[in-house]
């Protein structure tokens, strides 16, 4: 994973639909490959989904995060170093620090989002953290980026993605492209990671980026 000089503050929440892998991903690209520190909210949801899909037996949002950063210092190799520290808030305190706008963070990923959480923010109903402080993320105009892994869409998680774009939110599906030829689940992961960081302004090289193709014209 490619470093990012500057150090960035996020706050990153993971919600209770499936997609797992996506969020692990995510924190594994920002743990060995972006400086910065960031908070971390995790449902209860999330957790079971996560140990559903992973065949884990996690039992809070710190034991998902060290099983993020063990696997992310496997794959980064020899002598791999964390550079990306978290702070872990409650998913119920919705005092804590991500629900003030006076906390400098630089943006907000919710990976995966679950429809519930689409809802409550587009709706503006915030009843846990991560829904408060993707609202905060809104009001104050920086980067909200939600993931969403369902399918198919009803006509009304269409209109709250259409409210949260049109709020200034980023919607972006759990759809990975396939012209990078992926071998395993992993790399579908790292896919959706590395558009995460590409859309946070953050350099990366999780997966190789698309550089056309060039045909001779031919004369008729």
């Amino acid at each position: 994973m490619q470093s990012n000089p500057t150090p960035i503050s996020l706050i990153i929440g993971l919600t209770g639909a499936s997609g797992s892998l996506y969020g692990l991903h995510l924190l594994q690209a920002l743990l060995t490959g972006v400086a910065g520190r960031s908070t971390l909210i995790v449902s209860p949801a999330a957790i079971r989904v996560f140990n559903q899909e992973f065949d884990t037996a996690l039992e809070n949002p710190l034991d998902l995060l060290r099983y993020a950063t063990e696997r992310a210092l496997q794959a980064a190799g020899s002598s791999p170093s964390v550079l990306h520290d978290f702070d872990i808030a409650d998913y119920r305190d919705i005092g804590a620090r991500p629900a003030s706008g006076s906390a400098p963070y630089h943006g907000m990923v919710i990976c995966p989002c679950s429809m519930k959480t689409m809802a409550g923010i587009a709706a503006g109903y915030t009843s846990n953290l991560i829904e408060r402080a993707a609202d905060v993320t809104l009001k104050e105009r920086r980067r909200l980026i939600v993931v969403p892994r369902e399918a198919p869409y009803s006509l009304i998680h269409l209109r709250n993605m259409t409210a949260l774009t049109e709020a200034g939110g980023i919607v972006l599906p759990a759809s990975p492209a396939f012209y990078q030829k992926p071998q395993s689940f992993d790399d579908l992961g790292r896919f959706i990671a590395g558009r995460i960081l590409a859309l946070l302004g953050l350099s990366q090289n999780l997966f190789p980026a698309w550089e056309g193709e060039t045909k001779a014209i031919q004369n008729p």
